[in-house]
């Protein structure tokens, strides 16, 4: 009989810790998908900021529509992206053609002392901030999930219950370059 409770108490044991691996799991997942929800809130506003930007500038620069129209098809594509891989590549493009269309305002002198061009990229400037730390905290968070996932012996229950590592939000190696400023 007490061969019995000794067997049924590890039982039990065994299952509680299966029960809080699992919960574990459970609760670092959520926070990942809330980080990764975070910066899908940073970049709608982000996409909401641009086509105003864009209006701005086209009051002041008419010829210049190629470069628009290229903010406004890489804003486009980023609203289409699903999945962080897919979003953080379109994101990257759209960040390319910020820099075009902000060296473009380094153009129009009028622009630049324009107050809504300087509200607009000053608001504009935040949010990518907010941006910043939004991927900060979801690779945290990703690191988090993925390090409980892959440590022994939680990775038994992770790959039996189907847990998957989350990627992370990468930098592109355009941005890895030196910036080059020039007076």
């Amino acid at each position: 009989m007490t061969v019995f409770f000794i067997i049924l108490a590890i039982v039990i044991v065994i299952a509680i810790w299966a029960i809080g691996v699992y919960n574990g799991l459970v609760k670092a997942k959520n926070r990942a998908e809330e980080a990764e929800s975070g910066i899908d809130v940073h970049l709608n506003k982000r996409y909401d900021l641009i086509p105003n930007l864009v209006e701005t500038v086209k009051g002041y620069a008419k010829h210049e529509e190629k470069t628009l129209s290229s903010v406004i098809e890489a804003r486009n594509a980023c609203i289409a992206a699903k999945g962080v891989d897919e979003r953080d590549k379109a994101d990257n493009i759209l960040s390319g053609t910020l820099r075009n269309l902000f060296a473009l305002a380094e153009s129009y002198p009028d622009l630049k002392a324009n107050t809504n061009f300087m509200d607009l990229q000053n608001s504009l400037n935040q949010v990518e901030s907010e941006i910043l730390n939004a991927r900060k905290y979801y690779n945290a968070t990703a690191r988090t999930f993925n390090d409980k996932m892959m440590v022994f012996p939680a990775n038994l229950i992770a790959s039996s219950l189907g847990f998957k590592k989350l990627s992370y939000v990468d930098v592109s190696d355009e941005k890895k370059e030196n910036v080059k400023v020039q007076f």
